[in-house]
């Protein structure tokens, strides 16, 4: 099963797709993760990202079709997978369906979690403060100011990925805003279908 969860900055994407993983045995491609990794690393992708990303930026698209294509042909993606945070713009989402043409593969489902932006905004602070509480340390771009800088780019440049898949007739929604429970067996709905 080769899933997209498509969604704003704190929409449930990585909460969602880690029960997917679980439940279909395919895991979690969430360029994020994959990029905060090649961060540490200190890999050369990894510097190059590290200043876009702090300022709240979005990574470039050969930087992150790179990092796509090359993970999608591990062992661990041959029954599938489920992309997290990719394609963020509509030149990714055609180079992903080129991408997997080249490899005689296809999506099975492109699923959208609506949100409210307000609240959103809140379930940031809220995580950032819990972060704190436990003693750890918020994200550089998990803080107030980057994730509205980020919201923002996510209107501008990811929103019309969804109107792009919507336009291919691929684009299924779930209300993001429903407790986890109810998101889960939402998105379980459209992948019954």
């Amino acid at each position: 099963m080769r899933l997209i969860l498509l969604g704003p900055p704190g929409a449930g994407k990585g909460t969602q797709s880690a029960r997917l993983e679980q439940k279909y045995g395919i895991p979690q491609l969430s360029t994020g993760d994959m990029l905060r990794a090649a961060v540490k690393a200190g890999t050369p992708v990894g510097l190059k990202a590290k200043a876009v990303m702090d300022a709240g930026g979005l990574v470039s698209d050969d930087i992150v079709v790179g990092i796509i294509e090359a993970r999608v042909e591990e062992p661990d993606c041959a029954k599938g997978f489920i992309l997290d945070g990719f394609p963020r713009t509509v030149a990714q989402a055609k180079s992903l369906d080129e991408m997997l043409k080249r490899h005689h593969k296809e999506l099975d489902a492109v699923i959208e979690l609506v949100v409210d932006d307000k609240i959103l905004l809140a379930r940031i602070e809220g995580r950032a403060k819990d972060t704190v509480a436990a003693g750890g340390a918020v994200r550089a771009d998990d803080n107030p100011e980057s994730f509205k800088k980020r919201l923002a780019q996510y209107h501008e440049l990811t929103a019309p990925v969804s109107h792009y898949y919507a336009s291919v007739g691929e684009l299924r929604e779930v209300d993001g805003m429903l407790p986890i429970d109810e998101v889960a067996a939402a998105i379980d709905k459209v992948l019954a279908e």
